[in-house]
């Protein structure tokens, strides 16, 4: 459950569950509903002007972010972009540290000082996040060092866009990581765009996944919104990662509902069409998912549950959110270097 803003994922009270397939499906559920609720209350709360932070929005690839996550231990590591609402609510479950950051105040963890681009929450294994494109992969490498140096076990994920695959810090990145056999996962959430631009007007090769398979790491894709199938996916790249001791690169498609940045759509712009969306949304990871719970033997009296718990959770995060005070202007000083 989700009381307190954060709690370890559990089977939610008065559903029954039939075997650990279920409780899987049920974990992943949980992570999409978290996401995506959170994001609708950005989009219908956005013009009371109280959240003074650009929106980045994640709607669209939530199956990635809950995938991944789940695949990974609490105590393993993620970096993110400025798109990272799904994958920090999916890694941290947070949705109290969450809105408290978007309405920039003192109960935030980093104080109201990263907004919706610069989400962090380390004890939670979310290091953080970067608005300039390509900026966490190098930090996220580094990362990878050190916890092979400690001999931790643990595994990094950096998450990025395929126009972070046209900067020089990626190659620099995967190259090292490959070079020195860095326990990271890089996960490529690929909607076909760098912003506005496809790939045909920025790439002069075909496949990605082909280049990059000519270093030494291990390469993987997948083209679907199923949670579960990046979870088993992912699950198999963290056991390549500990038994071949190399880096895996994982590329995954996904449709961007939203504008690049904002909470409204851009179909009328003209570099992509309506028609599009619509056949994409007939996939859409929430309605995936909750037809396999259905599938796997839960009523939809079951699913109401698992809902409504969540939506419970997200209105008093919000609430408390919004009554909660605004950083005395002390904080300015705190945490800077030069």
């Amino acid at each position: 459950m989700l009381s307190g803003g954060y709690q370890k994922i559990t089977r939610p009270r008065k559903v029954k569950t039939l075997n650990t397939r279920n409780e899987l499906n049920i974990g992943l559920y949980q992570r999409l509903y978290l996401a995506r609720r959170c994001e609708e209350k950005i989009v219908a709360l956005y013009h009371e002007n109280d959240m003074r932070t650009p929106m980045h929005m994640s709607m669209g690839s939530e199956a990635i972010a809950a995938g991944v996550c789940h695949a990974l231990k609490e105590s393993d590591q993620i970096f993110g972009t400025y798109r990272s609402h799904a994958i920090y609510l999916a890694k941290t479950l947070d949705a109290d540290g969450f809105f408290a950051e978007m309405y920039g105040k003192d109960t935030s963890r980093i104080k109201g000082k990263g907004g919706s681009m610069h989400l962090c929450f380390p004890q939670r294994g979310f290091m953080g996040a970067s608005a300039v494109v390509g900026n966490p992969l190098p930090v996220a490498v580094g990362a990878a060092f050190a916890n092979k140096v400690q001999k931790n076990n643990k595994i990094v994920a950096v998450f990025f866009g395929d126009g972070t695959t046209d900067a020089g810090q990626f190659w620099e990145s995967v190259n090292v990581a490959s070079l020195m056999k860095l326990p990271v996962l890089f996960i490529c959430e690929d909607n076909e765009l760098a912003v506005h631009s496809p790939k045909s007007t920025r790439r002069g090769y075909q496949s990605i996944s082909n280049v990059i398979s000519q270093l030494n790491c291990h390469v993987l894709e997948e083209n679907t919104t199923d949670a579960e199938v990046i979870y088993n996916l992912v699950t198999k790249a963290i056991q390549s990662i500990r038994i071949a001791e190399k880096p895996c690169f994982i590329t995954l498609k996904y449709y961007r509902y939203l504008q690049h940045v904002g909470i409204k759509e851009d179909f009328q712009i003209g570099y992509r069409s309506r028609a599009e969306f619509e056949e994409w949304y007939k996939i859409d990871p929430i309605k995936v998912q909750r037809e396999k719970l259905h599938n796997l033997g839960l009523s939809e009296k079951d699913v109401a549950i698992i809902e409504k718990e969540i939506d419970t959770q997200i209105g008093r995060s919000i609430e408390k959110a919004k009554k909660a005070p605004f950083c005395g202007t002390d904080e300015l000083y705190k945490g800077v270097f030069a």
